[in-house]
């Protein structure tokens, strides 16, 4: 079996294919991804880069690389194969729940070769018991191939953490820079400023069919909404700017109480998040001053110009891209100061997913399939692209960028659907259930095609700034903030 290149999507919806056909799709896709991972790691780091700590709330990289591999033996060698266990003894280093992530680095945890062959030999493993593993259908584990899906997708997760612990890093760029198109405007595309309004009507949110598609995305159910509109394109630099020049740091009108402390503080100390966004608060501290913050994650101003630093890099910020590493407080002040708010996940949905001629949710915006070249996924660039570009991936209602380029905040809380059962483990959503997490949605330009959806869900705490998020606005047609 062939392996895929890191950044190529996957050939098919799964449930498209026969076992045969989704196993060959499985084992290229687990070769993509350790392609992936190795090329943020062990390709690119020495063993004092990996075995550093870029800060108290981030992990050794070398402690996400055992770490994806522990938990595919778990749950693909012990779980579906039925295989005892090869290092039980490492089992608690590695797990994300027993060791806050300031504790791992003095952790007895594998040097990088020896990390590298241990995943290796789980993989050899994996590989070899795949035939002999049936997908049986009344098992909701191996149905559909979901277990394999579910590591596949949590090991991108942590390369997408792996990003944002490169983002840190101070220091020499590691990673290429690779110049993919279309990342510039679609001049065909029109300006991408405006909004679109999403008639009222009931649609469909979540899924109960799609087999790869996690507990807190299901299942299926009715949401009737109000129109609203929802703007076409996420916010610009340039108009964050406008929102920056204009006071909008100073004044407490446009914060939420909580919010307004929190900027004028200058870092914050929580808990890791879930998987996918799963990284900490660490302040600009070139941008926030004794006075607090002033500015995006990673800007700095100098003279008279924003700048910003991008693995390393130093560049003027591009006014036409999303803007990107922002907490939930900041889109909050930014969409009430423009005088409209932040989309509840409701109305994203909706807007990304429900195409109101066929009365139908899609898998994407475009349509049921993957299609390479409709959206910024996969880190094909180190950055988002710009406003206009990837016009063909808009939805049936013509919003565009709704996956890709930047995870979007929402108005809402992280909780689970109407009639959620959590499955396979209560620790990858449900203990995060509550009013503490918002909920991001669409992937980033660093999220791979295959651990995103129109019905995924990220959530972490508002002041995440380390996730490559961003926004876009919505106002209901009254004209209320809320």
């Amino acid at each position: 079996m062939t392996r895929t290149n890191p950044r190529d999507a996957p050939a098919a919806h799964p449930a498209a294919a026969d076992e045969d056909a989704l196993k060959e799709l499985i084992a290229g896709e687990l070769g993509a991804v350790r392609d992936r991972s190795f090329g943020l790691t062990t390709d690119v780091l020495d063993e004092a880069g990996l075995t550093s700590q870029v800060s108290p709330l981030m992990s050794p990289l070398v402690w996400d690389l055992a770490h994806v591999g522990n938990y595919e033996e778990l749950w693909l060698l012990r779980a579906a194969a039925g295989a005892d266990a090869m290092r039980p003894e490492i089992d608690g280093l590695y797990d994300a729940f027993e060791h806050p992530r300031a504790e791992r680095p003095s952790l007895p945890l594998l040097p990088p070769d020896e990390a590298r062959s241990y995943i290796g030999t789980v993989r050899a493993k994996v590989l070899d018991s795949l035939p002999s593993v049936r997908f049986d259908t009344a098992d909701p584990l191996t149905s559909g191939g979901f277990v394999y899906g579910m590591v596949v997708q949590h090991e991108h997760m942590h390369d997408e953490t792996m990003l944002a612990t490169h983002q840190l890093r101070k220091g020499a760029p590691a990673l290429l820079d690779p110049v993919a198109e279309p990342l510039r405007k679609d001049p065909s595309a029109g300006s991408g400023i405006g909004e679109v309004l999403i008639e009222a009507g009931p649609f469909q949110m979540g899924t109960s069919d799609d087999p790869w598609a996690y507990d807190n995305e299901r299942p299926a159910h009715v949401v009737d909404l109000p129109a609203y509109y929802i703007d076409v394109e996420p916010v610009t630099n340039a108009a964050y700017i406008s929102f920056m020049e204009a006071g909008g740091y100073d004044d407490p009108r446009w914060w939420d109480p909580a919010g307004w402390e929190w900027r004028a503080h200058h870092a914050g100390n929580h808990h890791a998040g879930n998987h996918h966004a799963g990284n900490h608060h660490a302040g600009n501290h070139r941008a926030d001053g004794a006075g607090g913050k002033r500015a995006p994650a990673f800007w700095h101003r100098e003279g008279g110009q924003w700048l910003r630093r991008r693995f390393g890099r130093t560049e003027p910020v591009p006014p036409d891209e999303p803007v990107q590493h922002v907490s939930w407080y900041e889109a909050d002040a930014y969409a009430r100061w423009a005088g409209k708010r932040l989309p509840t996940e409701a109305e994203w949905e909706k807007a990304a997913r429900w195409d109101p001629a066929a009365g139908r949710s899609r898998r994407f915006p475009w349509g049921d399939a993957y299609e390479e070249g409709r959206a910024n996924l996969g880190q094909r660039a180190l950055r988002p692209s710009e406003t206009g570009a990837y016009a063909s991936g808009a939805s049936a209602y013509g919003v565009r960028r709704l996956l890709g380029d930047v995870w979007e905040w929402t108005s809402s809380d992280f909780g689970g659907y109407p009639g959620f059962r959590s499955f396979p483990y209560k620790e990858y959503s449900e203990v995060f259930f509550g009013p503490e997490y918002k909920v991001l949605r669409g992937g980033s330009w660093a999220t791979h095609p295959l651990a995103v959806r129109g019905s995924f869900r990220n959530w972490d705490y508002p002041i995440r700034r380390q996730i490559f998020s961003g926004f876009r606005c919505a106002r209901s047609v009254d004209g209320e903030w809320r």
